[in-house]
């Protein structure tokens, strides 16, 4: 049992800390919810000595220990997420390619019509670990010097699952010698709640959620996004109204994210190389986060394109990324090396993406102006 006990306290600091998983509230909530099935554990240690004495040996009910650990475990790691302040926003190492998703300011600037997928088995090997999956599109709208885009983001953790879908809307402007987006989107976010796995010591308790439950609600967000031919930079708030949603007994809020990204690509003396270092600050006002990534870029002959590079995430992984790309055509791949404690429970993260970009050629119609004097010598 005391494996058990540890491993538990072992996932409250985890959460705890890292604001990518849950927000800092949930250790209070996790005291109480730890104490609840604790007070379970203990009853069901009481019951099992009095009827000992009530029964014969071979009569006498068996405890399994390990199977008890497995279940609190388990219980506290989801109600854990359930109950707090849970982080809406998933988490992706390559963010280069994933702008839209957090920057509504960001449609259009590809000036190209564009389309990613992203999938993410986040932490292989732990129970109910997150599993992520984005499909983002964008494009510029000329006539109206603007762009839009469309967000859809399922993500499933544990019993949990939810689905968001968001349309993008951005009016860009010249400044300097780059284009300012400044954009908005609006959405829906849906949670969903399979109670019926859970797996109480009293199923009878009022308390614990033991039906299959869903809700939702809208969201909306708003981001500034500012692009050049080698720089961009971006701030961005996500959840702007902190709705809440409810699913029966459960409850949770969309608490409002703040964003910075910012990257640059250094030319250098070689035609084929390029290096592009790009930052990611995340937060949600009570906890922050930084990804600082490095991209070497190589030029291939044709039109093609090979890079690999690194990324740091703050206290939590350190990430290979490696790529190629043909045309329009790009694939990348991440794997995160855990550097938190929860490495001695998960095998790393692995993160596949697609990308493909189709830029449209620019029409630029003329007209022809004819002298109203000389009209008459075209008339017949």
């Amino acid at each position: 049992m005391v494996a058990g006990v540890q491993k538990i306290q072992l996932i409250k600091r985890f959460f705890s800390a890292h604001s990518s998983a849950i927000y800092a509230r949930t250790s209070e909530i996790f005291s109480t919810v730890l104490k609840k099935i604790c007070f379970y554990v203990n009853i069901s240690r009481i019951l099992h000595v009095q009827n000992r004495h009530k029964r014969p040996n071979n009569l006498t009910p068996r405890l399994n220990l390990n199977r008890m650990r497995k279940i609190l475990t388990t219980l506290t790691l989801l109600f854990s997420v359930i109950y707090a302040y849970p982080q809406q926003d998933a988490q992706f190492s390559q963010n280069m390619f994933n702008k839209l998703a957090i920057n509504p300011g960001y449609a259009g600037s590809n000036d190209a019509i564009c389309g990613v997928l992203l999938y993410r088995n986040q932490w292989m090997g732990f129970p109910g670990s997150p599993k992520t999956f984005l499909f983002s599109a964008e494009m510029p709208i000329y006539i109206i010097h603007s762009g839009v885009g469309l967000n859809v983001t399922s993500d499933k953790l544990g019993f949990e699952n939810n689905l968001q879908i968001k349309g993008s809307f951005a009016y860009r402007i010249p400044v300097g010698t780059g284009k300012l987006g400044i954009g908005a989107d609006i959405g829906y976010m849906q949670k969903s709640l399979d109670g019926t796995k859970f797996i109480a010591n009293d199923p009878n308790d009022p308390s614990i959620q033991m039906a299959a439950v869903a809700g939702g609600a809208p969201d909306f967000s708003f981001g500034l996004f500012y692009n050049t031919t080698d720089l961009y930079a971006g701030v961005s708030t996500t959840h702007l109204a902190a709705n809440s949603i409810s699913m029966d007994l459960i409850k949770t809020t969309m608490a409002r994210h703040y964003y910075f990204m910012g990257g640059y690509t250094v030319h250098t003396k070689s035609p084929n190389w390029d290096i592009k270092p790009s930052i990611l600050v995340k937060s949600d006002g009570a906890s922050t986060q930084l990804d600082a990534n490095c991209l070497v870029d190589y030029k291939l002959n044709g039109d093609g394109h090979i890079w690999a590079g690194a990324s740091y995430r703050i206290q939590d992984a350190i990430v290979a990324l490696l790529g190629f790309g043909k045309g329009p055509f790009n694939i990348g791949l991440a794997y995160d090396f855990t550097t938190s404690e929860i490495k001695n429970y998960s095998s790393g993260t692995p993160e596949l993406m697609l990308k493909y970009c189709y830029k449209p050629i620019k029409v630029i119609h003329t007209s022809r102006h004819q002298d109203v004097r000389n009209l008459g010598r075209f008339q017949k």
